[in-house]
This record gives structure tokens, C-alpha cells and sequence, in this order.
């Protein structure tokens, strides 16, 4: 996963009135914490933070964080919005060591149209849209992308027929299906009914 830069300020303004006096003026709380250090308040830049987002392929983004000139590599853990105007409200961010292995969820996708719904007339059921993965954070993907233009009706990818770019690692049940090809519908309800006529003859 390719980081991008991310300048942030400490923060001396931690309760109510002086966190929306910090949004007035243009920045959102943050916090920055990790397995070696004490949770650290800071504040970024909205505009700067919200460009960020908006650029992202997912929601996974790593961070080359600067404080006081000071740099560290980190995760965006989770990002707090405003319900009705959308406005980010407050930023948590996870410090990461750049030679020890994170896990992360991803975005499972889909490559390709399947031969079972191209030639046959099937449907693609997505039934697992994220994935646990181990990997170094440089190393981690921003999304899981499978190419299903090969399968054909009634064939099923599980998480353990997923092959992983090099480095990274799927965790999980090996036999939980994540994409398959199924008749449609109008199919099955014509076969259903053929079978049901020639039990009645």
C-alpha cells in the first residue's frame, strides 16, 4: 500500500467548546496512538484530510504522519462523520512500525464478467465483500481483486482459492465461499416446473 504524506499539529484543545472552536477554524481532532506510545492529541487540516479521503481507493490508507518534524508511519483507523452534513467530526490514527506485520480488513472486488453468466445466462452472487489480511504495512493491499471470467455455472471461489500478491497473507475460514456463480432465477423456476410436469406424468 502505497502511503501518502499527512501533516499534523499537537493539540491543546481537548474539550467541547475548544474542539468546535478547532473545527471553526478549519481543523479536525485527531488522536495518534500505537503498541509503544501513549495516545498523542493532534489536529489536521480539513481540507487537506478531506482531499485525502476522497482520493482513497478504500478505506484503508496509510499515512507518512508528520508532527513537529518529527515522522511516523500510521494507519487511519477510523474516521468519525457528522450523520447529516457529513462533516468529519474526528480522526483516530494507529501508529505502525514499518518492518512489523498489521492486519487489516480489505475490500474483496471482482474482475471480469463469468462465463456462467455470459454463456449461460447464471448470476454472480457476491457473498464476501471483505477479507482479514497480514501483511507489512507497505506490503498491505488496498483491495482484494479476483478474476472470475473463468467460471462457469455452479462453480464457487472460496477464501482459500484466493492467491494473494506476494508478502500478504488472507486469515480466515479457507472454506467460506466468497463469489459463485447460480442459475437465474426464470431458469430455476422453468426447471422446477419441468421437473414437477414430469412427476406428474
Amino acid at each position: 500500500m502505497k502511503s501518502v504524506p499527512l501533516t499534523a499539529y499537537p493539540r491543546t484543545l481537548t474539550r467541547t467548546a475548544g474542539v468546535k472552536k478547532l473545527r471553526r477554524e478549519g481543523r479536525v481532532p485527531a488522536t495518534v496512538y500505537g503498541p509503544r506510545m501513549k495516545p498523542e492529541n493532534i489536529e489536521v487540516d480539513t481540507k487537506e484530510f478531506d482531499k485525502l479521503i476522497h482520493h482513497a481507493i478504500s478505506e484503508n490508507i496509510l499515512v507518512d504522519l508528520t508532527v513537529d518534524d518529527k515522522q511516523r508511519l500510521a494507519l487511519v483507523q477510523e474516521v468519525q462523520h457528522h450523520p447529516l452534513s457529513r462533516e468529519t467530526l474526528h480522526v483516530d490514527l494507529h501508529e505502525v512500525a514499518p518492518d512489523e506485520k498489521v492486519e487489516i480488513t480489505v475490500p474483496v472486488e471482482t474482475v471480469g464478467e463469468p462465463v456462467g453468466v455470459r454463456v449461460d445466462g447464471g448470476l454472480l452472487e457476491h457473498v464476501l465483500f471483505k477479507v482479514r489480511v497480514r501483511a507489512l504495512p507497505r506490503d498491505l493491499p488496498e483491495c482484494i481483486e479476483i478474476d472470475v471470467s473463468a467460471m462457469g455455472l455452479g462453480k464457487t471461489i472460496h477464501v482459500g482459492d484466493i492467491v494473494p500478491v506476494e508478502g500478504v497473507k488472507i486469515l480466515g475460514d479457507s472454506n467460506i465461499p466468497v463469489v459463485s456463480v447460480a442459475k437465474s432465477r426464470v431458469a430455476k423456476s422453468e426447471e422446477d416446473a419441468a421437473a414437477a410436469a414430469a412427476a406428474e406424468d
